[in-house]
């Protein structure tokens, strides 16, 4: 059958052909202002810290940074983030770039991240710049939750160096204060009972264990003696432990290793691997010949005298003895005369 013919419907009047379609002319719409887009983004952001997306917040922080360079609330909360994170050393690059970024001036500014500037270096192991840090937030410190903070870490700073009666004391005066139903009040009860467990320890706690251990075992008691009574160690000297350095070079370079008494050298390169001369034992020197020949190989017992060969092996044939006759030997069936 032959194909239908498709109909033909107007559309109205048709383009040149010499003029490609461009479809729909959009309309210019005016770009969403800067502060809707802000707002929107802090929306994200909330709910973005608020799972735990520390990631995505942290770029969303920086677009709202972007649109607006001067809001401090996205930098502040992007150096939370930062510290949640455990990035302490963008977290200090940010602190140092608060003041050109902000409209504040430089003192402010580094007033204003002192105690997080401080906190992240306690958390980078930096104890003596920390603790310059903190010295600088006292002098200017403001506010009751500031000043609780900076006793919070003063006091990590002073367990962290063994100073674990100043833990303690700072321990118990935010203890004082805290309230018993906040996990505040948890955490510092903790601390504090490892600032007294150390504190035990060092004044009697350590006495206790060897009275224990003296009393309990008598083995041990008599070594705890005589570790009191051996006299101190004495320090090698350098000279002693290290050879003179054209030993060194010399071996290195010629690739011998030799006892130091004049006797044979040892090519490292003809020692095989794993093999350290001197100290790996040497080879069995009956390791080509047969273990049932070998000198080391025991013996179960005998054989019997009746089954046991004469040291013949297999294939071993002798020759019948001649007979011998009286007279010379005549041939068989010979008759004398």
């Amino acid at each position: 059958m032959p194909p239908k013919a498709r109909s033909v419907t107007s559309r109205g009047p048709k383009a040149h052909p010499g003029k490609a379609y461009r479809g729909k002319v959009r309309k210019n719409t005016d770009p969403v202002p800067p502060a809707d887009r802000v707002k929107r983004l802090y929306n994200s952001l909330v709910a973005q810290i608020d799972g735990g997306h520390w990631k995505g917040a942290e770029k969303t922080c920086d677009k709202i940074l972007h649109i607006d360079p001067n809001d401090n609330d996205a930098r502040q909360t992007k150096l939370f983030i930062l510290l949640q994170r455990e990035e302490y050393g963008k977290a200090l690059e940010l602190v140092d770039s608060a003041a050109a970024a902000s409209g504040h001036s430089e003192e402010t500014a580094a007033k204003n991240k002192l105690l997080e500037k401080a906190y992240a270096l306690y958390r980078m192991k930096q104890e003596s710049e920390a603790q310059q840090v903190l010295e600088q937030i006292k002098e200017s410190a403001g506010d009751a939750e500031e000043e609780r903070g900076i006793l919070h870490l003063e006091a990590q700073l002073n367990y962290r160096q063994g100073n674990y009666q100043v833990a303690y004391d700072l321990y118990q005066q935010l203890l004082d204060s805290a309230d018993p139903s906040s996990e505040e009040h948890d955490d510092i009860q903790n601390n504090l009972h490892a600032s007294q467990t150390y504190l035990d320890f060092i004044n009697s706690g350590y006495l206790q264990a060897i009275d224990d251990a003296r009393s309990t075992n008598p083995i041990t008691a008599n070594a705890l003696r005589g570790i009191e009574n051996l006299p101190p160690p004495t320090v090698p000297s350098v000279s002693a432990i290290i050879p003179a350095t054209g030993t060194i070079s010399a071996a290195a370079k010629g690739g011998l290793i030799g006892t130091g008494d004049g006797k044979k050298k040892v090519r490292m390169k003809r020692v095989p691997k794993g093999v350290v001369p001197g100290v790996t034992p040497p080879p069995d020197p009956e390791r080509w010949i047969k273990k049932s020949q070998r000198s080391t190989q025991p013996t179960y017992g005998r054989k019997s005298a009746k089954g046991r060969a004469t040291g013949a092996t297999q294939g071993f044939t002798t020759e019948a003895p001649a007979p011998t006759t009286a007279g010379g030997g005549g041939s068989k069936g010979k008759k004398k005369k």
